[in-house]
């Protein structure tokens, strides 16, 4: 992946102190080359920064953009054992550890360091360490840059500033609560789950594409403090939430969706979902691990955005970053590196014909890799606007996987979000290896033949378009429009080492 140099997120490589440039103008040339080599840790230049220093950082780069943290963890910290002082290390290390939700290892590496970046790292870092005070301090620094526009920020330091004495995401009464998961679509798999907020009953749709919770400005027209309880039996306490207008989303899905449960709440449920088997289960404690899984590790763009180092080439040395969106009902979306990764141009792909402006086009993959599991046929589509998501993340990603895949498998989040467990179980092993379209029930309503039962078989009826919330792509049309579905996934080429719960 080309490296790129330019975005704010890497900070600003020429920025000299006034002190510096003083000192340089009083030396003058003949004693500059003396003077550079001497700070170059303290000022933390690319040019002047020692050769082996140099090259450790720009593969620490490399590797955090292909989405390979931990490698890139152990790469800038080759680059700081050199140049401890240097800025830019300093800040893509401070990145680094804050995807890995190392949150004070993120605040000690960032430490004195000036800037509207560096306050915005040190701010989120906070946040999700649940230092309201200290968050809302370093969040409305980065704020008072001009430069800087961030409404989410905005919103969560007026959050951080009235949750004084609060302690987010607390949990008590169960140790674990499942839920049962209604299927609203007759043609797409959302995730949906009920849930009480402040004692009302609501439903919500899960949604990793999305970092808070967010609650439906009917009625909450202000970010808020909500308690949360499933299956009446755990309850979360101090639960921040952001506003927005669901109506749409709503009426997209048949369904009245009043809020949005995003990452950082799933984060600590360690949570499970499972489509195919109607669950939703959430804990207060990290589980062990299913026998039958495979591991991914996942990490997060500052903190929020939810990525996995993922493949789509037959060369199993070629991954990049996916971004997972529970609320998009594609299997996949590529952008135009993405596709070319998989051995397509973008030219020879279909258009779709659901689309009713005749934007996205969809195509096969070969493969796609999940941890341990090789995937053949998946279907995508290209031309999601995936190009916005990249600016929100400041990361070149080569697309995002969505429920249209994901409701194939159950899914469990373990260690406080850093990993998922993906089960390929006996049922969802006979889903995938028939490929076969379940049946539709007489009058085409939700919770009829369409939808596959644990141990029953058949997959979702079609991979119809429709992104509610998340990265949005267009409306899913009604269930009398469907054409003919793309092929559904087949069963995992491999089978992941069987894993023995932990006792």
């Amino acid at each position: 992946m080309t490296e790129r140099r330019a975005a704010p997120a890497f900070g600003d490589a020429n920025a000299w102190s006034p002190g510096f440039a003083r000192t340089r103008r009083f030396l003058g040339a003949l004693a500059l080359p003396v003077l550079l080599a001497a700070c170059s840790g303290a000022v933390g230049q690319g040019a002047t920064r020692p050769q082996a220093a140099d090259k450790w950082y720009q593969r620490a780069q490399q590797e955090y953009l292909s989405a390979d943290v931990d490698n890139a963890r152990d790469a800038v910290a080759k680059a700081l054992a050199i140049v401890p002082a240097d800025k830019e290390v300093r800040l893509l290390a401070g990145r680094i550890a804050l995807a890995r939700l190392d949150f004070a290892e993120t605040l000690r590496l960032l430490k004195g360091i000036e800037g509207s970046e560096a306050a915005g790292l040190r701010g989120r870092a906070h946040w999700y360490k649940g230092d309201l005070e200290a968050a809302a301090d370093e969040l409305e620094a980065m704020l008072d840059d001009p430069d800087v526009v961030d409404d989410w920020a905005k919103s969560i330091a007026k959050l951080a500033r009235r949750g004084a004495g609060r302690t987010p995401f607390s949990l008590s009464s169960a140790l674990l609560a499942p839920v049962e998961m209604p299927h609203v679509s007759p043609y797409a798999p959302f995730f949906v789950v009920p849930v009480e907020i402040d004692g009302e009953s609501a439903l919500a749709m899960i949604s990793t594409g999305t970092g808070e919770v967010v609650l439906d400005s009917a009625t909450r027209p202000e970010p808020s403090w909500v308690s949360l309880r499933f299956g009446k039996k755990l309850e979360v306490h101090d639960v921040p939430a952001l506003s927005q207008d669901l109506s749409g989303l709503s009426k997209q899905m048949g369904a009245p969706i009043k809020a949005l449960l995003g990452v950082n709440l799933l984060r600590h449920l360690n949570a499970t979902l499972d489509y195919a088997g109607r669950q939703f289960v959430v804990r207060s404690f990290s589980p062990p691990a299913p026998p039958n899984a495979t591991r991914v590790d996942v990490f997060y763009v500052r903190g929020g955005g939810m990525v996995l180092r993922s493949g789509v080439s037959a060369d199993k040395e070629v991954r990049g970053p996916m971004l997972i969106d529970t609320s998009m009902s594609f299997p996949v979306a590529l952008d135009k590196e993405g596709w070319q990764k998989a051995g397509f141009d973008v030219a020879s792909l279909k258009p779709l014909e659901q689309d009713p402006e005749q934007k996205l086009k969809q195509g096969v993959l070969s493969i796609l890799r999940l941890g341990a599991y090789d995937i053949p046929k998946v279907p995508g589509v290209y031309g999601a606007p995936l190009t916005e998501i990249e600016k929100q993340l400041k990361l070149d990603v080569d697309g995002v996987i969505g429920a249209g895949l994901l409701a194939f498998f159950r899914i469990t989040f373990a260690d406080g979000g850093r990993l998922m467990w993906i089960e390929d179980d006996t049922a969802v092993d006979q889903v995938l290896r028939s490929g076969a379209a379940a049946s539709s029930s007489e009058d085409g309503e939700p919770g009829g033949g369409m939808e596959p039962e644990r141990g029953q078989g058949g997959p979702p009826s079609s991979f119809a378009p429709g992104s509610p919330g998340g990265p949005s792509l267009m409306p899913a049309p009604p269930a009398s429009q469907q054409g003919a579905a793309p092929p559904s996934p087949p069963k995992p080429a491999t089978k992941p080492p069987r894993n023995t719960p932990d006792q």
